[in-house]
């Protein structure tokens, strides 16, 4: 059953404008401006008053909404009673971030002890991708690191804040004169980083918003000679003293090799666990919830030593 298109609906009634829609649902305004014209002549008849910049609801668009919620609520209704006929089922899980991986190898053996009949489907992608799939509801639940909640409204839990480092190798000259810990100043990274090559996240990653925010600050515009959101591969880089990098608490591993340096003022982000606004918590689904919160009720510690746990990525 495939809601989608009325979702679309959906969507221009809540927010009363077709800009901010289209980019809720992460579709052009142009797609969705076409979409709701071919219905409303399928219709023959207008859903929405467009005045004054604002789209409000006909008396054919009250009907049309009504439907469509029911509709929605029927597929959400039928999707709960299906799984609970024999617990069996599958969690789509997305996640943009060592952290979620890490977590999930832990949990997951746990869970499936509890419920052998629900298949957990991992998804890595990148944090826009992630909201996408959110929106469009091929995602259930997800793993994500951000600098604010407001994107995902109310279906959005803070599991944990974590510092962001500025990363370099144990041979930089830097690092042989000041400590691994000590925090550093975007001036003082101005003044000592200047000709280094900078290895950056990806436009989107929390990691290189962070980044942009802290060298906006200072005024000063590194050389990136990389961007990857492969945190492995950037750390690896770092220890071979080919760039410096920005790398959050949670994969601050190998400091035989690395120095992490805290920002100041401390720049931080969010760990976050978002749900998919249309996903149904059974039982199967509100115990996988409940192990990703009470696992990380577990594991707050500060400052997160990361090469504490078995598994690093």
């Amino acid at each position: 059953m495939d809601v989608k298109y009325l979702n679309y609906i959906l969507a221009i009634a809540n927010r009363h404008n077709m800009t901010k829609a289209a980019e809720d649902l992460f579709v052009s305004q142009s797609s969705l401006s076409q979409y709701l014209s071919r219905l409303e002549q399928e219709l023959g008849t207008p859903l929405f008053i467009r005045s004054k910049g604002e789209l409000s609801l006909t008396p054919a668009g009250v009907l049309y909404v009504e439907a469509a919620q029911k509709v929605v609520k029927i597929q959400k209704d039928l999707y709960q009673n299906i799984a609970a006929l024999s617990q069996k089922g599958r969690i789509r899980v997305g996640v943009t971030s060592n952290w979620g991986l890490r977590m999930l190898t832990e949990i997951i053996p746990l869970f499936r002890e509890q419920y052998p009949g629900i298949i957990i489907e991992i998804t890595e992608t990148s944090l826009p991708a992630f909201k996408k799939a959110l929106t469009e509801g091929t995602l259930d639940v997800g793993l994500a690191s951000d600098v604010s909640t407001v994107p995902y409204g109310s279906l959005v839990q803070v599991l944990r804040e974590e510092e962001v480092f500025l990363a370099i190798s144990m041979f930089h000259p830097y690092a042989l004169t000041h400590p691994s810990g000590t925090p550093i100043t975007a001036e003082e990274v101005k003044a000592n980083f200047t000709g280094d090559n900078l290895l950056l996240s990806k436009k989107g990653a929390s990691l290189r918003m962070i980044g942009d925010q802290f060298f906006d600050a200072c005024g000063f515009e590194p050389v990136a000679v990389c961007e990857t959101n492969n945190i492995s591969a950037t750390r690896s880089m770092v220890a071979q003293n080919a760039g410096v990098a920005f790398i959050s608490e949670s994969c601050s591993v190998n400091r035989n090799h690395i120095a992490y340096y805290p920002l100041s003022p401390a720049m931080k982000r969010l760990n976050l666990v978002v749900r998919q606004k249309d996903w149904v918590l059974n039982e199967p689904e509100q115990a996988f919830m409940d192990q990703i919160l009470n696992y990380f009720k577990q594991n707050t510690e500060h400052p997160y030593l990361a090469e504490k746990y078995s598994i690093s990525f």
